[in-house]
């Protein structure tokens, strides 16, 4: 029954992927390079096919483009020292996968085949992402260390035991295409800043988020509303103190602690947030702005948006429903922030031409008493990989920033 109903669901999602284009484009002509190593049509249309049955949301090509920039960037670090996994590794990850969704490697491939996507794709797809695991763990495993303190403001940071609330400023900063390295120096500059007042003179300068006029404050947030990844490391900040830059894939961010406080409130967790994700172009024009406003005025509940994109491309919009752990950094930060039915307008992409209009639709608490806490070596994992996630993200937009790309 699972597979049936999946591969219902593959085959109609192919039905509304668009079709390449017949003999007038050559599918396997480079169009992008990377550091002289091509990304060919036929990749970006394979990825784009991938990324639509696997939900993941904003535009499926753009997407898929610059996930194969980076796959080429992370291949060529990984032969730059020396290492590369194998095929057993590379199965039994597959197999991992496969079993995520209740299949068997073998009924998940004929799914998928069947969807138009390619073993080798989704082979390859796997293949970048545990070598890049295994190429962050072997340059900064030895830089992580987590002590008794770590694991305990992870535990109160996942179970939202004591009521934690924090006062937190940001700093965005959009990258403009082509000026990664400057955007990245910028911000290493302002994770330096160790007072509060200064960093708001730099967000009214610096910040592109809509808190940047008012210094970047934003308002009191539970810490079980942050990002999972993001909570040992908003939790090891002193008052005054800034996070290293916070690579996400359209801005750099920077957030500064101005206070914490507890309660006895024991705070709720949530295992699925549903979001709504709607895609107006202009970026942060005027115009675009101004249909944002439009839009909020003439909605109430996500729902409301299937009837604003009607006739449109499906791609305008997404709605979502996601563990926190799986919702982008810069989405789950501006999603904290609201509540069912609130709007942002924070966020964009494709390098700033498209306006995000980003609904908070619901969340899905926890069930008390559902579940039993993490161990001490699933919290020091998660405090491990948190930090390692940290340093991949600026380690990653340092390649980016080196390379030479050329494509159209």
């Amino acid at each position: 029954m699972r597979l049936a109903l999946l591969t219902c669901i593959l085959t109609a999602l192919t039905w509304a992927l668009p079709a390449p284009p017949a003999a007038a484009q050559n599918l396997f002509e480079p169009v992008i390079r990377v550091n002289e190593k091509a990304i060919t049509r036929f990749e970006i249309d394979q990825r784009a096919r991938l990324l639509t049955l696997f939900r993941a949301p904003g535009d499926p090509v753009e997407t898929a483009r610059e996930q194969l920039i980076e796959d080429r960037l992370k291949m060529q670090e990984a032969k730059n020292i020396g290492l590369e996994i194998s095929e057993d590794m590379l199965l039994s990850s597959m197999d991992e996968f496969a079993a995520r969704a209740n299949l068997e490697l073998d009924d998940m491939l004929n799914a998928l085949g069947d969807a138009g996507v390619e073993e080798g794709t989704f082979r390859e797809y796997i293949r970048v992402n545990i070598t890049w695991r295994e190429v962050i763990t072997a340059r900064f495993g030895s830089q992580v260390s987590v002590n008794e303190d770590d694991v305990e403001r992870a535990r109160l940071a996942l179970s939202g035991q004591g009521g934690v609330r924090v006062l937190l400023s940001e700093i965005v900063l959009p990258i403009p295409q082509g000026q990664l390295e400057a955007v990245l120096a910028r911000a290493e500059t302002l994770a330096a800043i160790d007072n509060t007042r200064d960093f708001e003179v730099a967000a009214r300068r610096f910040s592109a988020s809509p808190t940047g006029p008012t210094g970047g404050r934003m308002e009191w947030t539970s810490i079980s509303d942050l990002p999972p990844q993001l909570r040992p490391v908003i939790l090891d900040l002193a008052p005054g103190e800034v996070t290293e830059p916070i690579t996400t894939e359209q801005a750099i961010i920077l957030l500064q602690m101005r206070d914490i406080a507890e309660t006895n409130a024991v705070e709720p967790r949530y295992s699925e947030i549903k979001y709504a994700t709607y895609y107006i172009p202009g970026g942060r024009s005027e115009a675009a702005l101004q249909e944002a406003a439009r839009v909020e005025d003439v909605i109430n509940t996500c729902d409301d948006l299937y009837g604003i994109a009607q006739g449109q491309p499906v791609s305008v919009l997404d709605v979502l429903e996601q563990p926190p752990s799986e919702i982008p950094q810069d989405i789950a930060l501006q999603l904290s922030q609201l509540d069912p039915g609130e709007v942002s307008t924070a966020l964009t992409r494709s390098n700033g031409q498209t306006l995000m209009f980003l609904m908070l639709c619901a969340r899905t608490p926890v069930i008390a008493g559902a579940e039993e806490g993490p161990s001490v070596e699933e919290l020091t994992t998660f405090v491990q990989t948190s930090r390692l996630e940290s340093y991949a993200d600026g380690y990653l937009a340092r390649l980016k920033a080196e390379a030479r790309i050329i494509g159209d």
